[in-house]
């Protein structure tokens, strides 16, 4: 469990390669570009993303420097390496994790101590926030007598989610000041710097199957004494600028992790959170905006407006909040992504305002609000307007699978929220609320004649294809399946079901409520899978929707003591000091997707304060 911002695992977790313990327990930095340093407990690199600087380039992820390998020469002239590598061969070697003493993320950095005897040597990371920059102290913490370090660059240059391979185009190494500049793209520099230059062959990374070649592009080497400390930096940017050095940067982060606890007002483990909060949001070159999730996850509108509240409004960062979303609203009309991005969009702004008090806000974005909702409404996207009942259909491209073809209730759940909080607005910017109330006032009517299901829970879908629904007899073109989409009609603040009978949110939890979130699909309904073989739709758990059922509850008058114990102990099980995209169906939930997911981390956020 999380003791406010800290964690900590002994070598019973470090010391083992399998996914339950230090193999599966993930580690990130961000450096609020975009960019960051991801790894494990173990030191086991198990995903190609896994590197300790990986820069951003307007939305493209590069990989750079893969690993810094440790090597210690004890007093006695034995050589032990602190390093671990899996080989296209199965092998581990070497395997530096059996010499783990303990793991630690304190203040969000990372912290690892080995012990060989009476030696103990510490490694600690830190990205220098708003540069593609790394910071590596490995420091004596015991010895003996002197001792000699030696850290190995492990480098190369690649997309991210890719790999690289020594019959490729080689990767330059051009020396510099302390040390050299690999691939014409990033900057290394330490003490006693031995140029090298040998591939690497064979590197597997067992969470996605991969195989590279790592290119050795060097040494850095120092004899050090207990105390003493071997200083590495590396960067990508202003090659020629050399940022601080590692202890200042360090410092410098850990104040920083002290400022956003402080400005998020946060006890308990909602510090933790509102450091794995501060990841997710970054300074692009249009302004604010938030990476959806580490490491497979980009920059989406409707994502980054599902989680703002949590991520600006509950972390206090309302100011830089209200830029985002004046960026946003300009660009959202040209912006690729989910079709009901706008819907959130409102949804975010109309937050905003409600618990700013900010009128001006209010008056700038509610016109262009409202063209943009037309605009997506009337083009050639996969939503439309119904005439016939003000409600939203969904076409083809809504989502991948399709899954959706109709009025799907999550959406209209959402349309009719937007409609509301439009005409609040409008009202509160000055403007004529006339048209988005009437809409409101028509759509929810048509809601709560359309959705209700004899099951005694909302149809996911209604006017569906026949074909989208294998039960029944071809005629039904309503999809009755117990979702949790549906939460969202009582969950939002202008949500369709606000005030109704909440039978169905009983229902709910009953069927789809988890330690670690709600499944999107009960157990006995057509297409359960609950497994990694099955999509996210197949009835694997999200946690983000503990957010809208803790709301729903509280909506209906049900109990929420209790709902977020299993999702603070997930802080520890899978990207430490923070909440994972999804996880399985069945017990024991093991953790999938992305294991750092701004959305879930927004909601525990947004919904923690209420709940305690």
């Amino acid at each position: 469990m999380p003791q406010n911002d800290h964690f900590t695992f002994g070598p019973q977790i470090c010391g083992t390669l399998s996914p339950e313990a230090g193999a599966g327990r993930e580690w990130l930095l961000a450096d609020g570009l975009g960019g960051y340093a991801s790894g494990t407990v173990s030191g086991l690199r198990t995903r190609r993303e896994h590197t300790l600087l990986t820069v951003d380039d307007h939305g493209t992820r590069w990989a750079a420097l893969a690993c810094l390998d440790l090597t210690v020469t004890l007093p006695s002239g034995a050589k032990v390496a602190l390093a671990t590598h899996e080989w296209e061969s199965g092998a581990v070697a070497p395997g530096g994790h059996r010499h783990l003493e303990s793991f630690t993320l304190d203040r969000g950095l990372p912290r690892w101590r080995w012990r060989i005897g009476d030696v103990v040597i510490e490694r600690e990371l830190a990205l220098r926030h708003g540069h593609p920059s790394l910071a590596v102290r490995d420091r004596v913490v015991a010895a003996p007598a002197p001792v000699t370090l030696a850290a190995s660059a492990m480098c190369t240059w690649r997309d991210a989610h890719a790999s690289r391979h020594a019959g490729g185009p080689p990767i330059t190494t051009v020396p510099a000041a302390g040390g050299a500049i690999v691939a014409g793209a990033y900057r290394l520099t330490g003490p006693g710097w031995q140029p090298a230059g040998v591939w690497h062959y064979g590197v597997r990374t067992r969470e996605d199957g991969a195989v590279e070649d790592l290119w050795l592009a060097g040494t850095f080497c120092r004899r050090a004494a207990p105390g003493e400390s071997l200083e590495i930096s590396a960067w990508a940017g202003d090659l020629a600028e050399e940022p601080p050095p590692p202890p200042v940067v360090l410092a410098a982060e850990r104040e920083r992790a002290h400022r956003l606890v402080t400005a998020a007002k946060a006890e308990g483990y909602g510090e933790s959170l509102a450091l794995a909060a501060d990841k997710f949001v970054i300074r692009a070159a249009d302004g604010p905006d938030v990476v959806a999730g580490y490491p497979l996850l980009g920059r989406d509108l409707a994502a980054t407006m599902a989680a703002y509240e949590g991520l600006f409004l509950d972390t206090g960062r309302a100011e830089e909040g209200r830029e985002l979303l004046v960026a946003r609203t300009r660009t959202a009309a040209g912006a690729a992504g989910s079709p009901d991005a706008s819907l959130w969009l409102v949804h975010a702004v109309d937050r905003h305002v409600t618990r700013t008090g900010d009128s001006d806000l209010a008056a700038e974005l509610a016109a262009p609000l409202g063209r943009l909702m037309r605009q997506r409404l009337s083009g050639p996207g996969p939503l439309a307007l119904d005439p016939a009942d003000g409600l939203l259909r969904a076409g083809a491209g809504f989502t991948p699978d399709d899954r959706q073809l109709g009025k799907p209730v999550d959406v209209n759940a959402l349309w009719v929220n937007a409609l509301a909080a439009m005409g609040d607005l409008l009202t509160e910017g000055g403007y004529d609320d006339g048209e988005p109330r009437a809409r409101h006032a028509r759509a929810r009517t048509s809601f709560l004649a359309a959705f209700p299901a004899p099951e005694g829970w909302l149809h996911d879908v209604v006017e569906g294809p026949p074909a989208t629904y294998p039960l029944g007899a071809g005629a039904h073109t309503d999809d009755p399946s117990l979702r949790p989409n549906q939460l969202l009609a009582w969950s939002l603040p202008h949500g369709p079901m606000r005030g109704q009978d909440g039978a169905a949110v009983r229902a709910i939890g009953s069927a789809l409520l988890t330690p670690l979130g709600l499944r999107t699909l009960a157990e006995n309904e057509y297409g359960y899978r609950g497994d990694p073989a099955g999509g996210p739709a197949d009835g694997a758990v999200l946690p983000w929707l503990i957010g809208p059922y803790a709301d729903a509850c509280r909506a209906t008058g049900r109990p929420v003591e209790g709902l977020l114990t299993g999702l603070e102990a997930h802080l520890a099980e899978w990207g430490v000091g923070s909440i994972s995209e999804r996880a399985d169906g069945e017990p024991p939930h093991r953790a999938a997707g992305c294991p750092f997911a701004a959305r879930p981390v927004a909601e525990m956020l947004r919904v923690r304060g209420g709940l305690e």
